[in-house]
């Protein structure tokens, strides 16, 4: 973890306050001062500021159902940011672990442990997400068979992992994939001549959305350590 968050999560700093407070060189790590922000602190480390040691409050981990027009952001923009649902303190401290668009709704993840983030999104992982889609046209029926083998969209050279389609109803699918590329989902349909006019994400890897729109509540200790 950066030395500055490790202050804010086990002070009531603010990031810039903690920045200012390591440059002038009021806080050490193993008896050495640190005047730089991104130094990495490690969980056995002693990190100490106006001689008291710190220990970092607990990480957390959020659940939240998207509503539709809400932005995956921390700020608002064209629309509202969906931390306006989320209602506890310090919620700034708090990242959003894979986002969605504005236009779709369903499962986010928020935490402010960026080791365990990284663990959900990073490629080699290859942690499956599943959407419920819904589309413009009827699906065809050797959609599945092209997603199973990869299908090649716009402007990219490589084709998309292998993703698994089932059928609801002929406008209606569940697709799981294991990559994040930029509005993948709606691009890999287009990719077959549909088009996607509703989409909702279910889940990520064993973790099921069960919590009402709009609503929030924290993972169990078991739930986290599945991504691990």
């Amino acid at each position: 973890m950066r030395l500055d968050k490790f202050l804010c999560k086990s002070t009531e700093l603010t990031r810039a306050a903690a920045t200012e407070c390591i440059e002038l060189g009021a806080v050490s790590v193993n008896e050495q001062t640190i005047t730089e922000s991104r130094f990495q602190v490690h969980e056995n480390n002693s990190v100490v500021w106006q001689g008291e040691r710190l220990v970092a409050r607990p990480s957390r981990y959020i659940m939240l159902h998207k509503p539709l027009n809400t932005l995956s952001s921390n700020v608002d923009g064209d629309y509202p940011s969906l931390f306006h649902c989320i209602d506890i303190e310090r919620a700034e401290d708090l990242h959003i672990v894979g986002r969605l668009d504005a236009d779709t709704s369903g499962l986010v993840l928020l935490t402010d442990d960026g080791r365990w983030s990284f663990e959900i999104i990073r490629p080699e992982k290859q942690c499956p997400k599943t959407y419920r889609v819904t589309l413009r046209d009827p699906i065809d029926d050797d959609v599945a068979a092209k997603f199973l083998a990869g299908v090649q969209l716009q402007n990219e050279s490589q084709l998309t992992a292998p993703a698994q389609l089932k059928l609801v109803t002929k406008n209606e699918v569940l697709l799981t994939i294991t990559e994040g590329r930029y509005h993948q989902v709606k691009r890999m349909f287009a990719a077959v001549g549909n088009r996607v006019n509703g989409l909702h994400r279910e889940q990520i890897g064993s973790l099921t959305l069960d919590v009402e729109l709009g609503l929030w509540r924290y993972l169990t200790p078991q739930e986290v350590a599945d991504f691990l």
